[in-house]
Order: C-alpha cells, then sequence, then structure tokens
C-alpha cells in the first residue's frame, strides 16, 4: 500500500506565527495555517489540523461504510458522511481533540434501518482512520434516509 505525503512550513511563535500546509503526494494544494485562526470559531481562509482530520476521516468512513454495506448486496445510491473535530483545553495541559462526531445520511436499497445503523456501527470501528484515533470520543449519527419512490420500484 501506498505512503502519502504532506508538510508544513513554519515561520514564528505559536501565537503569532503562520504556516502552509502542502498536500505533497497529490500536488492539489496548499493551504495557510495558523494557532489564531485554529482556536477561533471562525477559520477565515485557514484550514487546521482539526479540519484537516475531519476531512480524513469522513473520506476513510465513507469509503469503509461502502465496503460494508457491499459486502450485505445492496445498491448504494449515496452517503453523506460529515465529521466535526474538536479541540479543547487538555486537564494535563496544552491542548487537545476533545471528540469527533461522525454524522452519516444514507440511501440504500434493499436495506432496513437496523441493518444501515449495524453496517455504520462497523465501518466506525473498521475505518483505518478511526483505529488511529481510538485516544479520542468517536460518536455516531447515522440514518437510513427515505429513497424517492422512483427508485424503490
Amino acid at each position: 500500500m501506498p505512503t502519502r505525503t504532506a508538510r508544513t512550513g513554519w515561520t514564528g511563535t505559536l501565537d503569532a506565527g503562520e504556516g502552509q500546509v502542502e498536500l505533497t503526494s497529490s500536488g492539489l494544494g496548499t493551504y495557510d495555517v495558523s494557532f489564531p485562526k485554529r482556536s477561533a470559531e471562525s477559520a477565515n481562509g485557514f484550514t487546521s489540523p482539526e479540519e484537516l482530520l475531519a476531512a480524513a476521516h469522513s473520506a476513510c468512513y465513507s469509503m469503509q461504510l461502502s465496503a460494508e454495506l457491499a459486502s450485505d448486496g445492496v445498491t448504494i445510491e449515496a452517503l453523506d458522511v460529515s465529521a466535526d473535530v474538536s479541540l479543547g483545553a487538555d486537564p494535563a495541559g496544552g491542548f487537545r481533540l476533545t471528540g469527533i462526531h461522525l454524522t452519516v445520511r444514507g440511501e440504500v436499497t434493499g436495506m432496513d434501518s437496523e441493518t444501515f445503523l449495524a453496517a455504520a456501527n462497523a465501518a466506525k470501528l473498521n475505518c483505518p482512520v478511526s483505529k488511529a484515533l481510538t485516544g479520542v470520543d468517536i460518536t455516531l449519527d447515522a440514518a437510513l434516509e427515505e429513497l424517492p419512490e422512483v427508485l424503490q420500484a
């Protein structure tokens, strides 16, 4: 399996410095980071490690859930996955990730809500990013959406 690379160039102190994160493997872009923007409610054009983790987790979870669902022989019409990664104070000092909340809505032909929820929970456990983040409380809100009548027939 491949290794993917990103790099960050940083100048200055934590409170006054800034950096740029480069998605090196894909070449898709370079993104500004700073601690004041990281810890503010509004990102104002800057990304953060938490946002990058949220992107990684939502993508990885989507792939894992599609694998779990495919093993049940159903048709996946659509999955919509978001990940909210929270940063907060660490009682031991500094900061830590205080939680990750995954939200998934699925449109799946040939599956009931209970089976979908079981697959969604299995994906949470088996997703490689979830496995890497076992020190963080990960919660899940999963629901099967109603398919339009045209797709149910």
